[in-house]
């Protein structure tokens, strides 16, 4: 039996060839496309600073844990071993966790919970029942992580209906897209692997990881959007976009400004 931590020890190997690039790294694309996350998680305090002043915990925590995904990826896309497949997959598992135990709106809490508080128990003991649960069957992970993404565009809809701001709107829209073409892109990669080497494409997989990065960069600044308007009450959340909103490709972030008005 092979080390756990051996190359090409996991329990999936993506569409690009190995070492094709490099004697060292499996899938080169793959691997360094991560990169994106790291800029992904600067992005975020830097452009979100006011919201960040106010909210330190939440954006540190998850900026820290974006940074892992990147690095644990970069690991696994590497090594192609199974520690790096459940590192990958694990860091996803806890970011969005951490992610819905700080955001995640009181008013669709179950009714059993009653404060944030004994929210964050909920989310910690599921997470955790998760987390040994991925151990069984690794490659099964990435598809239930990737069905989380529709309870979000379902929350999405149901803010979106209470808000009036067409600007909020069209970058609700945005993040739809960019997740569309990214979702596309890891499902192509896995189910149409034989015609992109036919046609010696085999990248997919590394635009999946630009791609949810760039749709993140649209949903993070719409989360902290709704969680303003929620949580703290005497800010109005604005949506601006960097650099300029004049300028054809742009990023938007959330500002705050004084008196809160209701969107």
């Amino acid at each position: 039996m092979p080390s756990i931590f051996s190359y090409q020890s996991a329990e999936i190997d993506w569409c690009e060839g190995n070492f094709e690039h490099s004697t060292v790294i499996a899938e080169y694309y793959n691997t360094i496309s991560n990169v994106s996350f790291f800029i992904l998680s600067a992005a975020l305090l830097y452009l979100n600073r006011q919201y960040c002043q106010q909210r330190a915990v939440p954006m540190y925590f998850i900026s820290g844990l974006l940074l892992c995904v990147g690095v644990f990826s970069m690991y696994f896309h590497m090594t192609l071993s199974y520690v790096g497949q459940l590192l990958d997959e694990l860091s996803i598992l806890w970011t969005l966790a951490v992610a819905y135990s700080f955001w995640y709106p009181k008013v669709y809490f179950p009714r059993c919970i009653k404060s944030r508080k004994h929210f964050f128990w909920l989310s910690g003991v599921t997470t955790v029942v998760s987390t040994l649960m991925s151990f069984i069957k690794p490659a099964f992970n990435a598809y239930a992580l990737n069905c989380i993404a529709f309870h979000l565009l379902y929350l999405t809809w149901c803010e979106l209906k209470k808000c009036n701001d067409k600007r909020v709107h069209r970058m609700a829209a945005a993040m739809v897209v960019w997740w569309a073409l990214a979702i596309t892109s890891w499902l192509s990669d896995r189910w149409l692997c034989w015609l992109w080497q036919a046609i010696s494409f085999p990248y997919f997989h590394s635009f999946w990881h630009v791609l949810i990065a760039v749709s993140l960069l649209y949903c993070f600044p719409l989360v902290i959007y709704f969680d303003v308007n929620y949580e703290m009450p005497t800010f109005k959340p604005k949506l601006g976009y960097w650099p300029s909103d004049s300028w054809p490709v742009v990023v938007p972030y959330i500002a705050l400004e004084e008196p809160h008005k209701q969107c």
